[in-house]
């Protein structure tokens, strides 16, 4: 008890601190839901275009065999344990967060040494029998022979985004747009150029 009294403010600035606790909590929930924070607990690949820089990638995937039963998770965040899964996944997303907040998206992407390393993991976790199968490693004595020395990525570079890098190399992409995050009581009617609300606003 004597170390909550300690934390206690003096009389007179309770109500401000009150006040100003009751501001940063408010501003929280907001920061909550307009980033749309729930989605980032699940796999769906239609969060990773919450931001709209990440538009090729979407595009690229969604044109893809790795459509049909691969997520951007299965690749890009490991599975080796749980906790390694979502920690990996919180900093890279807040490392993500942070640069499209501030504006410094680079206008190519790049994937990261870490991020390398994990794709590399998961096209092993998912393609394994290419790596041990013996009729394949008999039958094709070539490249592959020596596939265990080797990243996947040295050849299989383009899989699945193919060569796209840049944020204007597919500006016509259709993805899924994020709903509007501000509430629709708050939101200004259009207006016309003569002053009238657009059709169907109220």
């Amino acid at each position: 008890m004597r170390f909550l009294k300690k934390l206690m403010p003096h009389d007179r600035w309770k109500l401000p601190v009150i006040v100003a606790s009751g501001v940063f909590f408010g501003l929280g929930l907001y920061s909550f839901h307009i980033s749309n924070a729930p989605s980032y607990i699940g796999d769906k690949p239609e969060t990773c275009v919450n931001c709209h820089i990440m538009a090729p990638q979407y595009a690229t995937w969604y044109h893809s065999s790795h459509r049909e039963g691969i997520t951007c998770n299965d690749c890009h965040v490991p599975h080796n344990n749980f906790v390694n899964k979502y920690f990996f996944k919180a900093k890279d997303g807040l490392r993500h967060a942070a640069i499209f907040t501030l504006r410094k998206e680079p206008q190519v992407i790049f994937i990261k040494e870490a991020g390398k390393e994990v794709v590399h993991k998961n096209c092993i976790r998912c393609h394994g029998e290419l790596l041990t199968d013996s009729k394949l490693l008999a039958y094709n004595t070539g490249t592959h022979t020596f596939r265990m020395e080797h990243n996947c990525r040295e050849c299989h570079r383009e899989t699945p985004h193919g060569r796209v890098n840049s944020l204007s190399s597919v500006p016509w992409a259709r993805v899924p747009l994020p709903g509007p995050v501000v509430p629709e009581w708050l939101r200004k009617p259009e207006k016309t150029a003569t002053g009238n609300r657009a059709p169907g606003t109220k």
